[in-house]
């Protein structure tokens, strides 16, 4: 007798429900922290190019904080080295649950995102450096056209309409997920310099400190928030990116549920403080970062310097050639086979999707080019110009299969039972189809007896006068 065949694994199949439920209420407000962010991005760049461009610089240069402790920043600097850190702080829970409960905590199954977020970092690097080095161009930048933000993604998502079935969006907040651990380990590897080990030192001893006290249980925010913001302010002082004591904190908490509970440490919190992220940290960084001069001439240069020209072709290109190439090529040697109702093409708008690169791509190219603000300002241009490109590129990619995705979703929705839980996953429960029969045969009734009073009436109506 032959041996059985090994089954394939999904790619892009059905969500278990926990997951689905997870995944939707985390977008939801990804979503609106998303349209949040192009209104700041928005008012920025009309803020910076208007008769009013002098108030802008103000408020943005302008300083306060503690210079004893190192603290005297710009506003600029307090929303990419402060805010930015809650934003690293969800990442690192994010990135956590997804490690313990999500699409990575299985080896077999994190193969493919996991390598469709490198090659999608690693090919628009490979593109800037190309570009930058045939250009005679400075190679500094090749980190900025590597990241996807995920609010942004979704914002488009709004805006445009598209009902993306629940695997894609989880594919996409997966690869975001993972560009953002590479983004941090770049920033912490490439755009470190100068360290104070004393205040590196302290900054270590107070997230052992935070980590001790997570495992003994303790409790109350008036002990963790004091404890994080001077973890915060000696990562600062440390010459390491301040960002990085939000994502060590974030994988510190607890992302999986014990017994009786309806919500991990982690999870709650991540609910708590995503919406500060979304709605206020991330948009008060675009609206300090993103205003830039925009002229004929600026927008010119975006395709003719080969530092700008590297991150619009890294963006626009590189992350869909690099995520569409090694979802492809994983799932070609993992021997997966693709969701019966997906596509190929469906693959290819996402991976044109993330190469939207806004909150991170600035926060890199304000550290590689920060003795440079000329450079600076034209290459955060080209962020803004390339994510515009593959947004609209994504979109069209979108909108050709927006038929198909409604059908999708609806499916995915549809709850002809009302008893809170979708039909489609609940095709292995008997009692789930003892309800509908029992539905079913209601209607069925009520059929026969409008038939029955149809025909009562047609037969008087037919009669003579």
């Amino acid at each position: 007798m032959a041996a059985p065949k090994n089954r394939r694994s999904v790619f892009l199949g059905r969500l278990p429900l926990p997951e689905r439920n997870f995944l939707a209420d985390a977008l939801r407000t990804e979503t609106v922290g998303g349209v949040l962010l192009l209104v700041a991005a928005v008012a920025a760049l009309i803020w910076a190019n208007t008769p009013l461009r002098g108030s802008y610089e103000t408020v943005r240069d302008f300083h306060f904080g503690p210079g004893s402790l190192g603290l005297n920043l710009s506003v600029q600097h307090w929303a990419a080295d402060g805010l930015l850190a809650v934003f690293f702080f969800v990442a690192g829970i994010e990135l956590k649950r997804e490690l313990v409960a999500g699409e990575l905590r299985d080896p077999k199954a994190a193969v493919l995102p996991v390598v469709a977020a490198i090659c999608g970092m690693a090919m628009p690097a490979l593109v800037y450096f190309t570009v930058a080095t045939s250009g005679n161009g400075s190679t500094a930048g090749w980190a900025v056209p590597t990241a996807t933000d995920i609010a942004f993604a979704l914002a488009v998502l709004a805006v445009i309409g598209t009902a993306l079935p629940s695997a894609l969006r989880a594919f996409l907040l997966t690869l975001a997920v993972v560009d953002d651990l590479f983004a941090i380990l770049i920033i912490a590897v490439f755009f470190t310099s100068g360290l104070n080990f004393a205040a590196l030192g302290g900054a270590v001893l107070g997230l052992v400190v935070f980590w001790l006290l997570l495992r003994k249980g303790v409790r109350g925010w008036y002990v963790y928030v004091p404890l994080a913001v001077v973890n915060w302010a000696l990562m600062y002082n440390s010459g390491v990116h301040a960002t990085i004591a939000g994502v060590a904190m974030g994988l510190m908490l607890r992302c999986h549920r014990h017994e009786g509970e309806r919500h991990s440490p982690g999870e709650h919190i991540e609910h708590v403080v995503r919406p500060l992220s979304a709605g206020l940290a991330v948009p008060l960084f675009a609206l300090f970062s993103a205003g830039v001069v925009v002229s004929g001439g600026a927008l010119s240069d975006v395709f003719t310097k080969p530092e700008t020209l590297g991150v619009v072709l890294g963006l626009v290109v590189g992350k869909a050639v690099g995520v569409f190439g090694g979802t492809w090529l994983a799932a070609r040697f993992t021997r997966a086979e693709l969701n019966p109702d997906l596509k190929w093409p469906d693959v290819l708008a996402v991976a044109s999707l993330a190469g939207i690169g806004f909150t991170v791509s600035l926060l890199i190219g304000e550290l590689a080019f920060a003795t440079d603000p000329v450079l600076t300002d034209e290459v955060k241009a080209a962020v803004l110009v390339g994510s515009l490109i593959a947004a609209v590129v994504a979109s069209v990619l979108l909108k050709l299969r927006d038929n198909k995705y409604r059908k999708l979703c609806a499916d995915e929705d549809r709850d002809d039972d009302q008893d809170g839980i979708p039909d489609i996953y609940e095709q292995d429960n008997p009692a789930y189809h003892l309800r509908m029969a029992a539905i079913l045969e209601a209607r069925a009734a009520e059929h026969r007896r409008l038939a029955e009073v149809a025909s009562g009436h047609t037969t008087r109506d037919d009669g003579p006068a």
